[in-house]
C-alpha cells in the first residue's frame, strides 16, 4: 500500500509521507543528549514535537533507555504530590516492561511510595533506577504544559533540578538528559495565563539548555518528502519548484506542509478542474489547495482563532502589522511578542516583528477582514453581482478598481485622512476579497509593506495582477510609487499593475487613468 500524508497524531515513517528529519534528530542527540543537557522544546502547536520526540527515541534506544510519555489527558496525576509520584512510577514501570527491564530492577522501582513524602519516595527510586541501569536513561516529558496544577508540577521540576544539580557535584545518580515538550516555555511560566490562576514567576528549570534548533522544514526536505510520493505516483510534477511555492506560503511549518499535501492528494487531484493527479501537482493545483486549506476549519485555525481572543493585544498589534504596516523592533523580552512566536504567529526578521508565514498572515487577515464586516455592518453593493467582474474564468480587474472608486465615493467620500490612514487598506481588501474568494488567492508582500504603501498579490485563473496602495503625499512622491510599482513588475514579470491612492487635497481630482511607463502600463485609481 502507498503511504498517505499525515496531519494528525505522530508521523511513522513506515506509513507516511515524511520530511528527512536525520539531520535534525542527529544534530539534537550530538548536542543535547550525548552532553547531558536538560531541556524544552518549546514549539507552537501541530510544529512536530511530538514526531521528533517519537523519532529521537527510535534513534537513541540502542544506547540509551528512553522513558517517553504524555501528560496529555493525565489530569487525575496533579490532583496531589502522592497521585503525582505513584502515577509516574507506574507510566514509567510500563515503559521499562516495553523495553524488558530486569525484574529486579523492576520490583524495586515499584515498591509503594510513602503517602507522607512522596516525593523523597520517587527522588530515590530514581537514584536507584539510574544506578542499576545498564544504560543512562533519558526521559521525554511530552504536553508539558497541560497540567492542571502548576505547583505540584513545579515542585517535580523543582526535584529534578535539585537532583541535576546533585549529579553535577557526584552527589546522586539521576536521569542522564531530560526533555521536556510542550507550547509554553517551562523556563518562563509567567507566560501561562489561564483566568484566575495566579502567574508563576520563577521556574527552577532555569537549568536547561537553550534549544535553538529550527523545527521548520527547509525547501530540500520539503523536497524530498514530495519526492516519495512522486516515486510512488510519477505525475512528472517539477519536485524543486512545488517544494520552493509550499515552503514560500508556509515557512516549513510542519502541519502546514502536510496538510498542503494531503489537499493536493486526497482534494484537488480527481476534482473537476484537475481530474489526474498530475494536473493537480501544478502552479494552479498547488493555489487551489491553498485556498481549500485556508477555508478550511481545523485544529490549527481553530486553536489560533482562540489564542488571538485570550491575547487581545496581541491581535490588535498583528493588526496594526497587517493592515497599518507597522514596524515594531524585535524585542524577546516584551510579553507580547514573546507570546506572538511562542505560538507561532509571529517571527524575528531582520530585527523586525513579522507574521510568521504567508498562511499565517491571510488567514488572520480573512479573520479580521470578517469580523470588522459585522462589528461595522459594511457590506458593499457588489456582492450580488460578483458575476459581473469574471468572464470565461478571467478577472477584470480594471472593472474592479472602477466599481471601487465608485463604491468608495458614495460610502467613505466624506471620512477624514486619519480614519482612512488607518482603514483604507481594509476597505479595499474586504471590498475585494469576496470578488476573488473561492476561486483566487490573495496575499501582501511584506516586503513592500510599511506605514504608506502595501502590495496586493492576486492570482486568479493563471493571472496575477500586482495592486500598491499608498496614501498620497504629492505629485513628487506619487511618481516615486509609480516608478516603484514598475520595479515590481519587472520581478515579476507583469506588464500590468494597478495602483490605488487614497486622496485627501481639498482640490484632488478623483478617478482612473492609465499610464505607460517604461512599456509598463499602471492602471492608477484615486478616490
Amino acid at each position: 500500500m502507498p503511504k498517505s500524508f499525515n496531519i494528525t497524531g505522530v508521523c511513522i515513517p513506515e506509513l507516511h509521507y515524511m520530511a528527512d528529519t536525520r539531520n535534525r534528530i542527529n544534530e539534537i542527540t550530538a548536542n543535547y543528549i550525548e552532553k547531558g543537557c536538560y531541556f524544552t522544546i518549546n514549539r507552537a502547536r501541530q510544529s512536530g514535537k511530538t514526531t521528533t520526540l517519537y523519532l529521537l527515541e527510535k534513534h537513541l534506544q540502542e544506547k540509551y533507555t528512553v522513558i517517553r510519555f504524555s501528560f496529555e489527558a493525565a489530569d487525575e496525576l496533579f490532583t496531589s504530590l502522592y497521585s503525582f509520584a505513584t502515577g509516574l512510577i507506574q507510566i514509567t514501570s510500563n515503559e521499562l516492561k516495553r523495553q524488558k527491564a530486569d525484574e529486579n530492577i523492576l520490583k524495586k522501582w515499584q515498591e509503594p511510595l510513602s503517602k507522607e513524602f512522596p516525593f523523597i519516595g520517587l527522588s530515590t527510586r530514581i537514584t536507584e533506577l539510574c544506578q542499576n541501569s545498564s544504560k543512562k536513561i533519558v526521559l521525554m516529558i511530552d504536553e508539558t504544559d497541560k497540567s492542571s496544577d502548576n505547583q505540584i508540577f513545579l515542585s517535580f521540576l523543582g526535584l529534578l533540578r535539585n537532583k541535576y544539580l546533585e549529579q553535577q557535584q557526584q552527589r546522586d545518580n539521576t536521569f542522564h538528559s531530560v526533555i521536556l515538550a510542550g507550547v509554553y516555555d517551562i523556563k518562563n511560566l509567567k507566560l501561562k495565563l489561564h483566568p484566575g490562576e495566579e502567574p508563576k514567576y520563577n521556574s527552577p528549570w532555569n537549568i536547561a539548555a537553550d534549544f535553538t534548533i529550527d523545527m521548520c522544514f527547509k525547501p530540500d526536505e520539503i523536497a524530498g518528502m514530495i519526492s516519495m510520493y512522486e516515486e510512488d505516483f510519477k505525475t512528472g510534477m517539477d519536485i524543486k519548484a512545488l517544494s520552493n511555492w509550499i515552503y514560500e506560503y508556509t515557512s516549513g511549518y510542519p502541519y502546514m506542509v502536510s496538510c498542503i499535501c494531503l489537499v493536493l492528494d486526497k482534494y484537488v487531484a480527481g476534482s473537476q478542474d484537475f481530474p489526474e493527479k498530475k494536473d493537480a501537482w501544478t502552479k494552479e493545483g498547488f493555489l487551489k489547495a491553498v485556498r481549500i486549506f485556508l477555508q478550511s476549519s481545523n485544529t490549527l485555525f481553530d486553536d489560533m482563532a482562540k489564542k488571538l481572543n485570550e491575547f487581545p493585544v496581541l491581535k490588535e498589534r498583528i493588526g496594526d502589522i497587517l493592515f497599518c504596516g507597522a514596524q515594531y523592533t524585535f524585542e524577546a523580552d516584551s510579553p507580547v511578542i514573546n507570546t506572538g512566536i511562542m505560538f507561532g504567529f509571529l517571527k524575528n526578521s531582520g530585527n523586525i516583528v513579522t507574521v510568521a508565514n504567508r498562511i499565517f498572515e491571510t488567514k488572520i487577515y480573512n479573520m479580521l477582514l470578517s469580523e470588522k464586516e459585522f462589528a461595522q455592518g459594511i457590506n458593499f453593493k457588489h456582492t450580488g453581482n460578483i458575476k459581473q467582474f469574471i468572464k470565461e474564468g478571467r478577472l477584470n480587474m480594471y472593472l474592479v478598481m472602477e466599481k471601487f472608486l465608485e463604491y468608495y465615493e458614495e460610502i467613505f467620500g466624506n471620512t477624514s485622512e486619519k480614519f482612512i490612514e488607518n482603514e483604507g487598506r481594509r476597505i479595499f481588501l474586504m471590498y475585494l476579497r469576496p470578488i476573488i474568494n473561492g476561486s483566487g488567492n490573495y496575499y501582501i508582500e511584506a516586503m513592500t509593506r510599511d506605514q504608506t504603501r502595501t502590495d496586493v498579490i492576486v492570482d486568479y485563473g493563471g493571472q496575477r495582477f500586482i495592486i500598491e496602495m499608498k496614501l498620497w503625499h504629492g505629485k513628487v512622491y506619487n511618481r516615486h510609487g509609480e516608478e516603484q510599482l514598475i520595479n515590481y513588475l519587472d520581478y515579476y514579470k507583469q506588464d500590468t499593475g494597478y495602483l490605488l491612492s487614497f486622496n485627501f487635497n481639498k482640490h484632488k481630482k478623483t478617478g482612473i487613468s492609465k499610464i505607460v511607463i517604461n512599456n509598463k502600463t499602471i492602471v492608477e485609481t484615486v478616490v
